[in-house]
């Protein structure tokens, strides 16, 4: 009996008689191309989706990069436009808190208070007392934090910040002269304030227009210009910025003076003129500075014998048991004072190329030894 099968069925026959060989054929040119792809040969629809996933990335790192630019180059046009308003409006303001007898006090919401906050931290260490108030506490009470004798800043670029409107009635009750920062030059905060700062921008770098960017970059460029210029006309100097900054490394190289990290004492290596250079090399061992110093009974230096004295002892052959110190010292020794700053005594090690300094009395008798590692422990270096 013939079996029926129907022409879908994956199991129908080849009909006619080339039927094999196409179908031997087909299976040739599969194995083929699976062979060309496996050898690096032929297209390869993986590469092909993988290609375009790449350019495509490729694109959108460029346009996020070009953003990036663009928000620099608004950033850029704002400062610029900002230069044109250091103008009267500014020195009125600079006089204001030069002629301040309390603190600057600075409020601010949202985006505008922080940058107030950095705009008081600058303020405050750069000579000008100044803290920064949060709106919504100062209308529940830290409004008492500001006196009479203060200058109150006022940051917002609308003009209009319901928080600091808040506060006008009893601004004007203590009389205190109120600078406000703002984008809006007749807005409700700016005709009350009694000096006007304008920090208007062309635009945000914000794409949407919304974020604070430029009007913020702007503000605080405005702030900095002020700090920076009170700063000048107090004559405040570097050993000033250092005391307000005793934790950082600025104010340790302006800060810590010799007598700080000197040692003294027992830890002071010290010789008679008439010790051997071998009993010489054993106290420069034991107190571990690389040298000591000579000196007479009462103290005074009469000079100081180095790791380098000894070499050129050695070179020569000298009889370190029977040579007395005083012969190989060097009497032409660098000395300084315990008042000395430290970075003062860095710089004259660096300058001569030594490594210790003897720390020397007005008269002449040793106070103590100041080590290069003495440095890199207090962080001077």
């Amino acid at each position: 009996m013939q079996e029926k099968i129907s022409a879908g069925s994956e199991h129908a026959p080849a009909v006619g008689p080339h039927a094999d060989h196409g179908a031997d054929h087909g299976a040739d040119h599969r194995a083929n191309n699976a062979e060309d792809r496996a050898a690096g040969h032929g297209p390869d629809p993986g590469a092909d989706a993988g290609a375009g996933a790449a350019t495509a990335g490729d694109a959108a790192d460029a346009s996020l990069l070009a953003l990036a630019c663009s928000v620099v180059d608004t950033e850029i046009e704002a400062l610029e436009a900002l230069k044109a308003r250091i103008d009267d409006r500014f020195l009125r303001a600079a006089h204001s808190i030069l002629d301040c007898r309390g603190r600057v006090v600075v409020l601010g919401m949202g985006k505008s208070g922080h940058i107030g906050s950095k705009i008081a931290a600058t303020l405050a260490s750069t000579g000008t007392p100044a803290f920064f108030v949060h709106p919504g506490e100062a209308s529940h009470g830290d409004i008492g934090m500001v006196t009479a004798e203060d200058v109150v800043i006022l940051i917002s670029n609308s003009g209009e910040t319901a928080e600091l409107i808040t506060l006008l009635p009893q601004l004007k009750r203590l009389g205190v002269p109120v600078i406000c920062l703002t984008g809006n030059m007749q807005s409700t905060l700016a005709e009350a304030a009694t000096e006007v700062l304008d920090v208007s921008v062309p635009r945000e770098a914000c794409p949407l227009g919304l974020a604070p960017t430029a009007s913020t970059t702007a503000t605080l460029a405005m702030g900095d210009a002020l700090a920076v210029a009170l700063t000048d006309r107090r004559g405040f100097s570097a050993e000033d910025f250092a005391r307000s900054h005793p934790g950082g490394s600025l104010g340790r190289r302006l800060l810590l003076h010799v007598g700080d990290i000197q040692h003294t004492g027992s830890e002071v290596p010290r010789v008679s003129p008439e010790t051997p250079v071998l009993m010489a090399l054993l106290e420069m061992t034991s107190k571990g500075l690389g040298m000591t110093a000579v000196c007479d009974p009462d103290w005074r230096v009469l000079g100081v014998f180095t790791d380098g004295d000894l070499r050129r002892a050695l070179d020569r052959r000298v009889d370190l048991q029977t040579t007395a110190v005083s012969a190989l010292m060097t009497e032409r020794f660098t000395g300084v004072s315990a008042r000395m700053l430290a970075a003062e005594a860095l710089r004259i090690m660096q300058e001569k190329r030594i490594n210790a300094l003897l720390v020397i009395r007005p008269d002449n008798t040793l106070e103590g030894v100041l080590n290069m590692h003495d440095m890199l422990r207090a962080g001077v270096v």
